[in-house]
This record gives C-alpha cells, structure tokens and sequence, in this order.
C-alpha cells in the first residue's frame, strides 16, 4: 500500500479469536495524514439477542503517533462515549465510554485492544477492510 497522503478513509475490523462470541470491533475512520488525527464512528457487534447484539458508537476521536524507528509502527488511540439503556424494569439510561488502541503498519493490519461498558478485550488483530 503506497503511503497515504492528505485526508483518506480506512475501515478496520478488530477481533479476538481466542473464544466463541467474543465481540468484533467495526472502525469506520477518516485520517488526516498531515495532523494525525482520526475521527469517525464505531459498532460492536456480539452474538447476543437483540437488543444486546449490537452497541453502535456515533463518534470516535484521536490520534495517531509514530514510533519513528526501524519499521514504523502507527499508535492510534481512540476514545468515545455512547448511550445505553438501561433494562427494564429499571428506568433510565446513561453514558458509557469506549476506547481503543492499536499498534498497526502502514497497511493498517496489527494488533489492538479495545474497553466498552467496563468490558476489556484485549489481544485482538485489526484488519483493514477497506475497498479500493
């Protein structure tokens, strides 16, 4: 992958493979290149019933660092909140905050971990689905 210059998008899947169920991380991103700053939206999904299944995060900001030796190695670092209702028979709903950090190449493809809602995933790949 050529080295992306200006703003550009990028979609990653982040997963853990270790167990059955475990929740999958989608990043939907747009990077400026020139400040490293990252923003756009998230959705975990998770083989629960509905309405647990899916947790969707409207928007997600950061930024990204670079080691600067031998390889570079992209550090992203994401943070975010979202609104979970709360079950019946209790009444009300709160914020819930989300973050994520990855250690990825060039290519997006590495490794990450992310927390949402007090539940920690860690030792998971990233994988950049991005089309074109």
């Amino acid at each position: 992958m050529t080295e992306a210059v200006g703003y550009y998008i990028v979609k990653l899947d982040v997963k853990h493979g270790g167990f059955a169920g475990a929740p999958t991380l989608h990043l939907d991103l747009g990077v400026n290149a020139v400040t490293g700053q990252v923003s756009g939206s998230a959705q975990i999904k998770q083989a629960l019933p509905p309405p647990y299944g899916t947790t969707i995060i409207p928007y997600v900001t950061g930024a990204i660092l670079h080691t600067g030796f031998g390889q570079d190695t992209l550090l992203v670092h994401l943070t975010g909140q979202y609104i979970v209702s709360v079950p019946p028979p209790a009444i009300g709903s709160y914020l819930a905050h989300f973050s994520v950090a990855l250690a990825v190449a060039k290519d997006w493809n590495g490794k990450g971990s992310f927390e949402y809602n007090g539940h920690v995933i860690t030792d998971c790949t990233v994988k950049n689905v991005s089309t074109g």
